[in-house]
């Protein structure tokens, strides 16, 4: 699918084809991508909202413009869209602005799937008396959905969890949940950062109050991310960062802040990467999201089959129909790096090791794993090639 439009994917490594199955952790760039950075850099290179020439005219409004069209991927509006760096800030700015009025005794609920960038924050908010709590996972990798009337009580004030885990891929009905945490009072944040690149993801339909997603994983340039947040929260929140550009007016003794959601971006932000981020999230959106999952579901659905048939094989997590295209495994007595290792020799690119989720590694009973991960550029052949190394591994092995 668009494989043309990826300039990357024609190169060799080690002197074959690359067949790149890493986007969990980062997809590759599209040139339309590429080239609206390049062009914003050689033609309209400005800092925004301050200037009155040209420059800085024509950068400004390529930067609303980005926020026009992230809005339109999560449907949105651009006022309540910040510009982060990445998922794991946006999930930080949550925790130090809106935590802030936390009280000690008050709880947060997360998950045991969670990536480290939606543990760790919190954590750290312990040492103020606030109380963390988990919820756990089914053997298929599902949540115990069950786990929420007995975690959930009159103190929760947040509720966090993965839109799709980066490890075993499951989906969750987080619609579901921000109900639940909406009726105890609590307000909820989505880790959303591995659901935009791949399935349609409505704001306003999955009910929540903050979410949170990176540039990129979803096509877009990495340093550039998502928070978004609804208007009301955002207008009661302290900002999370002081500066120029975030103010309203600064005087020696005090200063007023600006309107969001410029309040919570101070500073020079990173304009090159908002621009290449809209146009992704336009690429995506001409594809269509549905399109998308139902793709890399299929590829799901192949590559379960296929490397199943693997002796010494185990694959985690739930039925095709239930994740995204994100296939974890081991092979018997072969390390997980090992057969990255092979793998990389013969031009595939996976990930091995804890995926940032030692908790949910741990719980698999596992201390790493085999991870392959699909996007719109990905094929059956590319599942037919890893299968076809992961034979060579256990070969090279003896297994």
């Amino acid at each position: 699918m668009r494989e043309k439009d990826f300039p990357i994917l024609s190169r060799k490594v080690h002197g074959k084809p690359l067949i790149y199955l890493d986007n969990a952790a980062t997809s590759q760039k599209p040139k339309q991508v590429i080239r609206a950075i390049v062009e914003y850099y050689q033609r309209s290179n400005a800092n925004i909202h301050r200037g009155i020439h040209t420059l800085s005219e024509e950068a400004t409004w390529a930067y609303l413009k980005s926020k026009k069209r992230v809005a339109k991927l999560i449907s949105s509006s651009p006022e309540e869209i910040i510009y982060v760096r990445n998922t794991t800030e946006a999930i930080n700015l949550v925790a130090y602005a809106y935590c802030a009025v936390l009280k000690p005794g008050d709880e947060i609920i997360s998950t045991i799937m969670e990536h480290h960038s939606n543990i760790v924050p919190w954590q750290m908010l312990k040492a103020r008396g606030i109380v963390l709590k988990f919820v756990d996972i089914n053997d298929d990798g599902t949540l115990k959905l069950e786990d929420y009337a007995k975690l959930i009580t009159s103190r929760t004030k947040l509720v966090t969890l993965t839109h799709a885990s980066n490890v075993v891929g499951t989906i969750n009905p987080v619609r579901e949940i921000c109900r639940k945490a909406h009726e105890a009072g609590a307000i909820s944040l989505i880790d959303a950062a591995q659901s935009v690149p791949n399935m349609p993801v409505d704001v306003e339909s999955i009910g929540c109050d903050f979410l949170a997603f990176s540039g990129h994983k979803m096509l877009g340039p990495t340093g550039i991310g998502v928070l978004f947040g609804r208007r009301k929260m955002l207008e009661e929140m302290q900002p999370f960062l002081y500066g120029g550009d975030m103010i309203r007016e600064v005087r020696l003794e005090s200063s007023s802040w600006n309107d969001i959601p410029w309040k919570f971006e101070a500073g020079t932000p990173n304009i090159a990467g908002a621009i290449g981020l809209g146009v992704a999230a336009d690429y995506l959106l001409g594809i269509g999201l549905s399109s998308i999952l139902q793709h890399e579901q299929s590829l799901a659905e192949y590559a379960i089959k296929k490397l199943g048939e693997i002796k010494g094989i185990t694959i985690y997590g739930p039925t095709p129909d239930k994740r995204v295209g994100v296939v974890s495994f081991n092979i018997a007595g072969i390390h997980a790096h090992d057969i990255a290792s092979i793998l990389d020799k013969e031009g595939i690119a996976i990930r091995s090791g804890h995926h940032c989720a030692m908790p949910l590694i741990k719980r698999l009973g596992i201390s790493s794993s085999c991870r392959a991960s699909f996007s719109i550029y990905n094929s059956k052949e590319d599942i037919d090639a890893l299968a076809s190394g992961i034979m060579m591994a256990k070969k090279v092995f003896g297994k």
